[in-house]
């Protein structure tokens, strides 16, 4: 038995027959888990990478939400919820990292692929059924409010000013030929960072992180998975993904539905774009510098980083 079959069995209780890796995403790993004549998904956010400490903080707080949403709205069967230990907690952990474990969703990733039609729509209905659910939920979520931070910044103005070492030259080569437009980026969003919380802004239920990696087909329904970004927030923390989309107009007729009044606000948008830029450069400089990578590895996330400033320059 190897160390994820037996923190499997400590915390769940669960005889594994079948352990097998699956295509993880940008936070954790990700494995299939056979146990017991049933299927599980199981994500382990792993100890040695910078990022995991962001990823997991807020499992405590998100998950409940999950679970309320679960019983209580119609998005049942369109999100997963993380099964709980046999000690009543969300996740577990051994040395090497944090676990979520999930039953096992039979459907593919959209990854990708474009949205058809009845997908858009779909993904409409479950946006707007979330944002329908704002502060005024019975669960506590003040740990997920919306404050407008953007902490990696000074980061990156520390590595900008040459403050930060070592930076492998490669690195620091690509971060050059771009720091003139992140300086204004990112002095567009310290404004704004500073002038969004004196506004009157309502904060709803969002995803924080709409791309069709986190989006799975599953028979007909489309269900939305990744929640690790699930906050109170204005509703173009969402919106900032889907503006953009060929099929943003399908999605917009279904959305108002629901919710007639919407306007999006320019600003706020504004500010949840750059800030989302930002945070992915800041990303993958963090992998390059205190991850342990293999030489092919480090080569993708090298071409990343730079195709992220591209595309912001």
């Amino acid at each position: 038995m190897n160390k994820i079959e037996e923190t499997i069995y400590e915390h769940y209780e669960l005889n594994v027959s079948h352990l097998a890796p699956q295509q993880g995403g940008w936070s954790s790993l990700a494995y299939k888990v056979i146990a017991d004549n049933r299927s599980y998904f199981l994500k382990i956010y792993e100890n040695n990478r910078a990022s995991t400490p962001k990823w997991t903080a807020l499992i405590n707080e998100y998950v409940p939400v999950l679970i309320w949403l679960h019983h209580h709205s119609s998005l049942k069967g369109k999100i997963p919820v993380p099964l709980t230990t046999r000690g009543g907690n969300y996740q577990c952990a051994n040395a090497e990292g944090i676990f979520l474990l999930y039953d096992y969703i039979d459907g593919e990733t959209i990854g990708p692929r474009d949205l058809t039609n009845n997908q858009a729509v779909q993904l409409s209905d479950i946006i707007a059924e979330l944002h329908s659910y704002d502060e005024q939920l019975p669960i506590n979520t003040q740990h997920l409010k919306e404050d407008f931070s953007i902490p990696f910044v000074r980061q990156l103005k520390q590595l900008m000013k040459g403050q930060v070492s070592p930076v492998p030259s490669d690195v620091s080569e690509v971060i050059s030929q771009y720091t003139e437009q992140m300086n204004e980026l990112i002095d567009e969003i310290e404004k704004l960072s500073r002038d969004l919380p004196q506004r009157s802004l309502r904060n709803v239920l969002c995803h924080t992180d709409l791309h069709n990696w986190n989006l799975m087909q599953a028979e007909e329904q489309l269900i939305l998975i990744d929640w690790e970004g699930l906050r109170l927030a204005p509703v173009e923390a969402d919106f900032m993904f889907l503006v953009d989309q060929p099929y943003y107009d399908t999605f917009l007729g279904v959305y108002r539905k629901r919710h007639p009044d919407f306007v999006l606000k320019p600003d706020v948008l504004r500010f949840y774009q750059g800030r989302r830029r930002l945070e992915d450069i800041w990303e993958w400089i963090e992998q390059l510098l205190f991850d342990q990578q293999e030489t092919q590895e480090r080569t993708k996330t090298l071409a990343s980083l730079t195709k992220e400033l591209q595309e912001m320059a």
